[in-house]
């Protein structure tokens, strides 16, 4: 969750006041990175932290911690820290509350690409040329 976001989720729910399961749903992986990362767990298995670096280069080092740390807080991430002599990696893998929403991010991503196949086609009809990618 965002931290805006994640204060007033932890608020309501310590009042017992959250009324509302899809904004708590989409609460769990709202904030920029989080969904990418749980998508990539979720297909492609245990990630080291350089590794997600690598799949998300506009992510800065500092914010994509601080994403990791909140998807461990929220249990949807689990971190497996292994100390191989004189280095130590980081391994993130998904639980199974995270391998929970594969079918809704699975979902959101088939919506995502049909639709902007149906752009692409509205506008080589059109005459508008490329979408850039």
């Amino acid at each position: 969750m965002t931290d805006s976001v994640r204060n007033i989720v932890i608020q309501k729910l310590a009042d017992g006041d959250y009324s509302c399961p899809k904004e708590f749903t989409l609460a769990m992986f709202s904030g920029k990175w989080k969904i990418n990362i749980i998508y990539h767990l979720g297909h492609e298995g245990t990630y080291y932290f350089h590794e997600i670096q690598t799949l998300l280069p506009n992510a800065s080092h500092k914010e994509l911690a601080k994403k990791l740390k909140e998807l461990i807080s929220d249990g949807l991430i689990n971190k497996n820290v292994e100390n191989d002599g004189p280095h130590i990696k980081v391994a993130y893998s998904l639980t199974d509350l995270g391998k929970s929403l594969l079918p809704i991010i699975n979902e959101m991503y088939d919506w995502g690409k049909n639709r902007l196949q149906e752009i692409h086609m509205e506008n080589v009809k059109f005459g508008l040329g490329e979408i850039k990618k």
